[in-house]
This record gives C-alpha cells, sequence and structure tokens, in this order.
C-alpha cells in the first residue's frame, strides 16, 4: 500500500556531494515522520536524520553540519543532501516513513565514498 523508492546513490570522491531522493506513494497521511538510515557492512543500521511535519529536522551528530534533509510534499518526496562526503559515510542508505505507529522502509541506495 506504502512504497518508497530512493534514489541518488553513487560513487563519489571524498569531499564530494550527493542529493538522495525519496518517492513516497500509496497512503500517505499528512502527519507522519520520515527518516533516512544508512548500514555499512558488518555494521548495524543507523539513524542518520529525521523531518516530522513543519520541516522539523533532527541529525545524528556525526552528519550535522554537512548532511541537510527536507521534504517537498507536493511530490511526496523527501531528499538527503549530503555533503563533505567521508569514506565512513559509505553504505547503504534507507527511506523510512513512519505513520500510525507503522514504518515503511525503500529498498535503498549505495552510497560509496572513495578515499
Amino acid at each position: 500500500q506504502v512504497q518508497l523508492v530512493e534514489s541518488g546513490g553513487d560513487l563519489v570522491q571524498a569531499g564530494g556531494s550527493l542529493r538522495l531522493s525519496c518517492a513516497a506513494s500509496g497512503s500517505i497521511f499528512s502527519d507522519n515522520a520520515m527518516g533516512w538510515y544508512r548500514q555499512a557492512p558488518g555494521k548495524q543500521r543507523e539513524l542518520v536524520a529525521t523531518i516530522i511535519s513543519g520541516d522539523m529536522t533532527t541529525y545524528k551528530d556525526s552528519v550535522k553540519g554537512r548532511f541537510t534533509m527536507s521534504r517537498d510534499n507536493a511530490k511526496n518526496t523527501v531528499f538527503l543532501q549530503m555533503n563533505s562526503l567521508k569514506p565512513e559515510d559509505t553504505a547503504v542508505y534507507y527511506c523510512r516513513l513512519r505513520q500510525n505507529g507503522a514504518d515503511y522502509w525503500g529498498q535503498g541506495t549505495q552510497v560509496t565514498v572513495s578515499s
């Protein structure tokens, strides 16, 4: 019923930038929260950023000042602008929608940052 599709992952050199997109479709309620997570090989999945109604955002400490999450409600899309990328940012990045206590996940997009 709810589908999330991430895009924008790529191979980039350290110091470069990428913008990830997550397009949501289906039964999306106006009051929801969305988040970006990432999971590197051999590591646990971690929360990177969240955004709620009113465009209030929170960030993992290690990305604060480098990453920015935003919404385009007309397009049911959220973004993650990633600047000053570091090799440790390498991971599969996942989009999550949370509404009515239920979570929905995208399939992920690979971000690889070379030294």
